[in-house]
């Protein structure tokens, strides 16, 4: 995103996004999703700003049953033909949220909050904490944030706080003595800007465990 289009209202700015675009994402699912989630043990899966549905087609192919959320309409009627073209219909469900205002319900054993960032009004701290909430005992909470702008984006286009990796616990406020922490790491991947500058962006991911 290099500037903001009007109008700025969440579910417009990023129904905008998608409508207006054959496909914003890669189809991919992300590499520290892949990380820090294959050797867990499958069960149920909650993936907040699933997008176009890469992370919960992955999930759901490897054999966890998978609720997808996302602002916009767009974003979900794609990722539902993801998953059916996948053959993972039956494993995944999509519901639309505008996070802050409405979250899904239930438990899950895995709550997947990859880049909850945006340009645009999120409660970013309240959503992180009621998805610590929707986790299940025992269960996983994997969080993946850009730590900055890429090396190459000498002009920010817009105003950002990128959060660290201790200000994320602290705001998460975990009960002590509930959760451990088995991932809490910077990672830095290549990065190629929309000119093929080439250059690094720095990835925080924190993956913590229910007791």
């Amino acid at each position: 995103m290099t500037e903001l289009p009007a109008p700025t209202e969440p579910a417009a700015f990023w129904e905008a996004r998608y409508r207006d675009t054959d496909r914003v994402w890669s189809g991919r699912p992300n590499a520290l999703l892949v990380r820090e989630a294959a050797d867990l043990e499958p069960g149920t899966a909650l993936d907040l700003g699933c997008g176009e549905g890469a992370d919960a087609v992955w999930l759901a192919s490897r054999g966890w049953r998978v609720t997808g959320v996302d602002i916009s309409s767009t974003a979900l009627e794609r990722a539902a033909l993801h998953a059916a073209d996948a053959g993972v219909g039956d494993r995944t469900a999509w519901e639309r949220h505008e996070l802050g205002r409405t979250f899904p319900k239930g438990a899950f054993d895995l709550v997947n909050a990859q880049y909850l960032q945006s340009p645009v009004g999120l409660d970013q701290q309240g959503v992180l904490r009621r998805a610590a909430e929707a986790v299940a005992d025992h269960g996983t909470l994997l969080i993946v944030m850009h730590a900055g702008w890429p090396s190459w984006q000498t002009e920010p286009p817009f105003e950002a706080v990128f959060p660290t990796r201790e200000s994320v616990l602290a705001e998460l406020a975990l009960p002590e003595g509930s959760w451990t922490v088995k991932t809490a790491e910077t990672v830095r991947r290549t990065s190629v800007s929309p000119e093929g500058v080439e250059g690094f962006r720095e990835d925080n991911v924190w993956r913590l465990r229910r007791l």
